[in-house]
């Protein structure tokens, strides 16, 4: 008889060729051969059913367990950029009305430019260089210049407007919000149609804002906002386009929403929950400046 740890006498521990200390190949009674089996049974029902038991009541596995890309997951990262953003925004209103006094009205277009062109550099950093390896902190570089941006182009229209940036707050939530209700509801969805009509006036749209940009730097418009400045009919056409590309964004936000979905449903890693929120951010900032020079556009024509 082999000498064994009595911890191990438990029955658990046990070979199951060997059952009360009888060898195998005794036949035991009848009586205590049924109740044997009877009981063992019994233990392995109640085994499973408490297995089954703990699989449906245990929480169902998330991102982190997962290691896979997760609507929720890519909610959170999209409230953490937006409040990077609102962090830096802050220090740009700050920075660009920190000079303005009696003698020297102009608020400060260092926070601005800086803000514009860092984000735009990282921006294409992290466009192309995505397919290779997500970084999230790069991402975080950009929220904090983007809101650098976001806060010193805010402070001036207020200087200029003043209310302007509450309007266009409220006008950006609304959009963003309708928007991500009706494709909730399934209410739009995006198509290869709409996106090919999308990205053609994407394409017109970009150039006629360099047109009017190179038109504004050589003087041939006067306006504040070049031809946008201009009316059509009593109109003025920024209100016109503004319209045309706010509708613009909402889609681009329809696009970003349906790509976040086909993520989660590829199984895509974790990380790239990151690029999901970096796209929601680029066309949040985007809607939020047009809907601010719409207003100040209106405003200003009265």
């Amino acid at each position: 008889m082999a000498l064994n740890n009595p911890a191990f006498n438990s029955p658990a521990f046990q070979d199951p060729k060997t059952a009360g200390g009888r060898q195998v190949g005794l036949t035991p009674p009848p009586a205590a051969q049924t109740q044997y089996a009877t009981a063992q049974r019994a233990g392995t029902d109640a085994a499973a059913q408490a297995h089954l038991e703990g699989m449906y009541s245990a929480p169902a596995a998330g991102a982190i367990e997962t290691d896979r890309m997760s609507v929720e997951d890519t909610v959170w990262k999209t409230a953490g950029l937006f409040a990077v953003l609102l962090v830096t925004a802050v220090a740009g209103w700050v920075w660009t009305m920190a000079g303005v006094t009696a003698i020297n009205p102009n608020p400060s277009m260092a926070p601005w430019l800086i803000g514009a062109l860092g984000g735009f550099v990282l921006s294409m950093v992290i466009i192309f260089t995505s397919r290779k390896k997500v970084r999230p902190a790069l991402i975080f570089a950009y929220a904090a210049f983007e809101g650098l941006f976001v806060g010193a182009i805010s402070a001036f229209f207020e200087f200029m407007w003043p209310g302007i940036v509450v309007q266009a707050t409220l006008a950006t939530f609304s959009v963003v919000g309708v928007t991500l209700a009706l494709f909730a509801s399934g209410k739009i969805r995006a198509s290869k149609k709409a996106t090919k009509v999308f990205l053609i006036a994407m394409v017109g749209y970009l150039v006629f804002s360099l047109i009017n940009i190179v038109l504004m730097w050589t003087g041939v418009t006067d306006g504040a906002f070049g031809m946008l400045s201009e009316t059509i009919m009593g109109i003025p056409l920024g209100l016109i386009i503004g319209v045309l590309v706010v509708i613009m964004a909402a889609y681009s936000l329809v696009l970003d929403f349906d790509q976040i979905q086909q993520g989660v449903r590829n199984g895509a890693p974790r990380q790239y929950g990151w690029l999901g929120a970096f796209g929601i951010m680029v066309t949040v900032v985007w809607l939020y400046v047009e809907i601010l020079r719409i207003i100040a556009i209106v405003r200003g024509s009265n």
